[in-house]
């Protein structure tokens, strides 16, 4: 059975533009694809870890190649176990709203978290990264307030899909469809704007409700 990670980066929750669209995304998959195993994750209501000063020394430690040792064996056992459940998912799907140009702190803090060396990523010190997972495909709905693509600088830059694909493209997860509302605030008609979204989204889940094998 296949298993899609539904990652939702709003607090908004029924107010969120970015859920709205990816809920009608996947309700649209798994009506086509009943079998699929759903697991979401709603950012707001996580007991996500700190990812501070211990943290991000023993991930540095790591990437030197030592192992975990005294207190830090139960902080990387807790890190571990939220990257294992990231990467057990074969397809993923994020809601994520603009904020301030980029993507929310919420978001930033689970990606540092499930970002680990050994785990979705290595490096090389000729070529670079490399990611280490395989055979995955990412589906993620960007919203915003104010930006849209081609816009005056003065409504904003987009730092939001750059940074969430270059991300995903490092832990190897290379094919990555965007549904886009962009803006939410300033579109002329907002409803409509909404409608194009959702039935963006249900055109691409019927694309891959017909390539997902579950």
């Amino acid at each position: 059975m296949k298993t899609l990670l539904y990652v939702q980066a709003s607090p908004r929750g029924a107010e969120s533009k970015s859920i709205e669209v990816a809920d009608s995304y996947l309700a649209k998959l798994v009506e086509k694809q009943p079998t699929l195993s759903v697991d979401v994750i709603r950012l707001w209501d996580e007991d996500l870890p700190e990812f501070g000063e211990t943290e991000a020394n023993l991930k540095t430690k790591i990437m030197k190649g030592h192992k975990p040792e005294g207190d830090e064996v139960a902080i990387w056992e807790t890190i571990s176990r939220i990257a294992r459940r990231f990467m057990s998912a074969d397809r993923y799907l994020f809601a994520v709203p603009m904020w301030n140009g980029g993507i929310p702190y919420r978001l930033k803090q689970y990606i540092d978290i499930v970002h680990q060396p050994g785990l979705t990523w290595g490096i090389n010190p000729q070529t670079g990264f490399f990611g280490l997972l395989k055979d995955k495909h990412a589906t993620i709905v960007l919203t915003s307030g104010a930006y849209r693509p081609g816009a005056p600088i003065g409504f904003g830059q987009d730092y939001q899909s750059t940074y969430i694909r270059d991300w995903l493209n490092q832990t190897g997860i290379e094919i990555v469809d965007a549904i886009c509302f962009q803006p939410t605030l300033l579109t002329p008609v907002p409803q409509e704007g909404l409608a194009r979204a959702k039935d963006a989204a249900l055109t691409l889940a019927e694309q891959h409700a017909t390539s997902l094998t579950v």
